[in-house]
C-alpha cells in the first residue's frame, strides 16, 4: 500500500492538508509534522476518515505539540526526554483511535538539536555520553513498546540522516543513532519494534560516511516492511521526486508486502510521477 505524507502539501491545519490530498486523489495519508495544534483536530481527522474512506498512519512529530521541540528519546536533558516520551505515547493513542497499524519515531541523537537548526547545519555542541544516551533511548523504547502492544500498534524506529556538513562538524563521532546498518546495532530493539527505512536518509548518510549505498540499501530493505521514499543529491535531505538512477536501484528490490510512504515536497507533478513509479514496483 502506498501512502502520501501530509507534509507533501503545506497548510496551517492538518484537516486542510488531508482535504487537499483527497482532492488530488489520495486516500492513504501519513500524518506528519508541519501543521499547528487546534482543539478539534482529532474529531476532524475521524470525520474525514469516515467521509472519504481514508487510511491513516501517524508519524514521528504528529500530532503537533502545543510547545514545539525536537523529539529525542535519547536526550539526557530530563525535560526534553519527558516531552519526547509523552509525545510518543500520545501519538500511539491517536494512531489507535484512527485505525493506524504502524507508527514510527526517529532514532535518538547525542545532542538536543535547536529548533532553528533541525534539518540544517548543526553548530558544534558537546555530545552526550554515548553509553548513557543509548541506555536512556533503549529504556524509552521498551516503555513505548509496552504501551503500543496494548494498543495493537506496531512500532518502528526510523533511520536518521547524517548530512555531509554535519559529518564535517562532528567527525569522527556520529552524533545520530541508526544512520546505517552498523549503527543499528547500538539499538536494543524490543521484539515488537521494527525499523522504518527512509531511503533518502540512507542515501545521504552513505555518501557522508563513504559507505556503499547499493550494498546498504538491500541489506536494510529486507529487514522491514515499512519504507519512506524520496530522492536527493546525496549531500542533504531534499525530498525530491524519484529520479531515474534511484528508480533503477529500487526496481531490483522485492516490494511485495511493503507499506510505502512518499515524502516528495516539490511540485504536484513530481509527487504524481513518483507515485506512478512506485505503483509499478508495488
Amino acid at each position: 500500500m502506498i501512502f502520501v505524507s501530509s507534509s507533501c502539501v503545506r497548510f496551517e491545519k492538518i484537516n486542510e492538508s488531508v482535504e487537499h490530498l483527497v482532492d488530488l486523489g489520495f486516500k492513504n495519508i501519513e500524518l506528519s509534522g508541519g501543521t499547528i495544534p487546534y482543539e478539534n483536530l482529532e474529531d476532524d481527522l475521524i470525520n474525514l476518515k469516515v467521509k472519504h474512506n481514508l487510511n491513516y498512519l501517524v508519524h514521528n512529530y504528529f500530532p503537533p505539540p502545543i510547545e514545539n521541540f525536537v523529539l529525542n528519546l535519547a536526550s539526557l536533558d530530563d525535560k526534553t526526554h519527558q516531552m519526547s516520551l509523552n509525545h510518543c505515547l500520545k501519538a500511539i493513542n491517536l494512531s489507535a483511535k484512527l485505525g493506524g497499524d504502524k507508527i514510527a519515531f526517529h532514532a535518538g541523537f547525542l545532542l538536543d538539536i535547536p529548533l532553528n537548526q533541525i534539518g540544517k547545519r548543526i553548530q558544534k555542541f558537546q555530545l552526550f555520553n554515548k553509553e548513557k544516551a543509548i541506555e536512556r533511548f533503549n529504556q524509552s523504547i521498551q516503555q513505548i513498546a509496552q504501551i503500543a502492544q496494548e494498543e495493537n500498534v506496531k512500532l518502528y524506529i526510523e533511520n536518521n540522516v547524517l548530512s555531509a556538513e554535519n559529518w564535517e562538524t562532528y567527525s569522527p563521532q556520529n552524533p545520530f543513532f541508526f544512520t546505517d546498518l552498523d549503527s543499528l546495532e547500538d539499538i536494543n530493539m524490543p521484539s515488537n519494534f521494527q525499523i522504518l527505512l527512509d531511503i533518502a536518509h540512507l542515501k545521504v548518510s552513505c555518501k557522508s560516511l563513504e559507505l556503499n549505498f547499493s550494498q546498504e540499501l538491500p541489506s536494510l530493505f529486507q529487514k522491514t516492511d515499512y519504507i519512506h521514499v524520496s530522492d536527493n543529491n546525496g549531500f542533504s535531505d531534499q525530498n525530491c521526486g524519484v529520479q531515474e538512477d534511484l528508480y533503477e536501484q529500487l526496481s531490483s528490490l522485492d516490494w511485495k508486502g511493503k507499506t510505502v510512504t512518499l515524502e516528495v515536497y516539490g511540485s504536484l507533478k513530481d509527487l504524481q510521477h513518483s507515485y506512478e513509479l512506485l505503483k509499478k514496483l508495488t
